[in-house]
């Protein structure tokens, strides 16, 4: 299998339709792990609003003249107790199904750390399920580690 050539650029709301389709892909994707996601159509981000403010950083992947991945940095307020103030979080990590296992992901978090760390942050940090194994080993693979695990009581 031959790998397309990747371009991974900052999202426009030209994107926005494509955005809007991949944040339904990762909805899906992440029900099976979270009962408590509401049913019917939701929404976890405003992303007209990220693409617009300067202190987030969205970004798209493409292949083959196509957005073929996702995923943003933005500022997040670091609790009282920590060594720092802020710190970069990560998310909206989706490539599309054709396009998985070829290194995508791994380019978009390679741009987003380049981007946190140029904008100051220290640390970076994402959210993952427990039991979403694989995008546990991406992200282990572009050298995160766990680092707490939340546990919620219904």
């Amino acid at each position: 299998m031959t790998l397309p050539k990747v371009n991974i650029r900052t999202a426009t709301l030209e994107d926005l339709p494509v955005l809007l389709h991949f944040e339904q892909g990762l909805i899906n994707a992440e029900r099976p792990f979270d009962v408590a996601i509401k049913e019917g159509a939701i929404s976890y981000y405003d992303i007209e609003e990220m693409i617009q403010d300067p202190k987030s950083h969205v970004v798209v992947a493409e292949a083959d003249h196509k957005i073929v991945a996702s995923g943003y940095a933005i500022p997040k307020k670091a609790r009282h107790y920590l060594n720092h103030d802020l710190y970069a979080y990560l998310g909206f990590m989706y490539t599309d199904e054709d396009y998985r296992g070829m290194g995508i992901n791994a380019q978009i978090v390679d741009e987003l750390k380049r981007w946190s760390l140029q904008e100051g942050y220290k640390e970076i940090r994402l959210t993952v399920y427990n039991e979403n194994l694989s995008a546990i080993k991406a992200y282990e693979k572009v050298g995160f580690k766990k680092h707490i695990i939340e546990m919620r009581l219904e």
